[in-house]
């Protein structure tokens, strides 16, 4: 089993998603536990708040999460606002 599939079959992370639902609003509440790992960090580093994102961190791990940031915001098309990946380029480069 890949790391992505662990951290996804995770009891917690199914809970952390739960209760940051309304960030998904868009995703029917029955499929929102099988959201990809990148939409969930992509999603609490929008639009989550500090404890939030804190919480992922620990979930996930912060080079976990950089590395799927880096990944997803070298694409042609980003879904991250810009002050997001400002803000997120510079705090990974200190901390991961």
């Amino acid at each position: 089993m890949k790391l992505d599939d662990r951290i996804k079959n995770n009891p917690e992370i199914k809970k952390f998603i739960r209760e940051n639902s309304h960030l998904f609003w868009w995703i029917k509440e029955e499929s929102k536990e099988n959201i990809s790992l990148n939409l969930l960090v992509e999603s609490i580093l929008n639009y989550g708040n500090e404890k939030s994102v804190k919480r992922l961190f620990e979930l996930v791990g912060i080079k976990k999460v950089a590395e799927i940031f880096y990944q997803d915001t070298n694409r042609k098309r980003v879904n991250y606002h810009p002050r997001t990946i400002n803000y997120f380029n510079l705090y990974f480069r200190k901390n991961a």
